[in-house]
């Protein structure tokens, strides 16, 4: 009977730790939505990612640790449009969680309200990987994180109304950090306005509006086609001809043919960050942009 009542005592204190510490089980398709989710959320969350730093977000080969995440999540965070549709919507379905199902109070899409670009007035599959809603790469403009940010907010707010002031009041730091920083990132970016680049896949147009930059071509034919010898004589002339200094690549992109371009022009092939993650020191979403300005200045300059 003793040994019966000291499993009941140690599992109530188990149970108390857990109630105090109040943590609301997060997890995100991404570890930029991590990452802000952190932020807002404060000590109130725990919050695991799918996708690593390093990763194309449109390719995550599905693990049963994710389904068990999902199945004890009390929110779940997707960048939404039609980024994760080749994974996430079968790691939901499996977890059997029904708090956390697309419609429920749990599921925030953190694309809700952003403005988005590049909407295809019609779908043609002939021109490659077309996104039916619009590019999906909104994050990289950081005014676009306050969005995310405030959607991310509102779901946490559903699930724990107890802590709004909290989180609230976080969003309103995170809203004037993302508002400092962008000024001193536009200092810093002023001068290189305009500055025309190649870019090896078309997922910088909002990096690319926010901070002033040209894309003139993709490595790419089509989205998400690989590059052909044509396409690679093509724009080793056009980086001649705009004098381009800068080919941006990505963490999951092999840079042989950028390589080819940049022997054949001297152009400097930038690997950039697409998340927070990508590289060390990358450690939060503000970190992702002081990273990729810092190394696209260290270049242009």
């Amino acid at each position: 009977m003793k040994n019966i009542q000291k499993i009941v005592v140690i599992v109530l204190i188990i149970i108390s730790g857990r109630a105090q510490a109040g943590n609301i089980h997060v997890v995100t398709t991404t570890q930029d939505t991590k990452s802000i989710t952190e932020i807002i959320g404060g000590n109130k969350v725990e919050v695991f990612a799918i996708a690593t730093g390093y990763q194309n977000p449109h390719f995550v080969d599905p693990k049963p640790s994710y389904i068990i995440k999902l199945s004890n999540a009390d929110l779940f965070v997707t960048l939404g449009l039609d980024l994760e549709t080749g994974w996430s919507p079968s790691l939901l379905s499996s977890s059997r969680n029904q708090k956390i199902q697309k419609g429920s109070p749990g599921y925030v899409d953190a694309s809700f309200g952003v403005p988005l670009m590049q909407v295809p007035s019609s779908i043609n599959r002939a021109e490659g990987d077309i996104h039916i809603f619009g590019n999906p790469h909104y994050w990289l403009d950081p005014l676009n994180g306050k969005f995310i940010a405030r959607n991310i907010c509102n779901g946490l707010e559903k699930i724990s109304p107890e802590n709004k002031n909290y989180f609230e009041a976080n969003l309103k730091v995170f809203n004037e950090t993302i508002d400092q920083k962008l000024k001193a990132w536009n200092s810093v970016m002023a001068k290189y306005k305009g500055m025309k680049v190649i870019a090896y896949h078309n997922e910088w147009c909002y990096f690319e509006n926010r901070f002033g930059l040209q894309i003139v071509d993709f490595l790419e034919p089509k989205p998400g086609i690989p590059p052909t010898p044509s396409q690679l004589v093509k724009i080793i002339g056009e980086v001649k001809n705009n004098s381009i200094k800068v080919i941006i690549s990505s963490p999951y992109f092999t840079n042989s043919s950028s390589d080819v371009v940049a022997k054949q022009t001297g152009a400097k092939v930038l690997t950039l960050a697409t998340s927070v993650g990508a590289f060390d020191g990358i450690k939060n979403y503000y970190d992702l942009f002081d990273y990729n300005i810092n190394q696209l200045v260290s270049v242009m300059k």
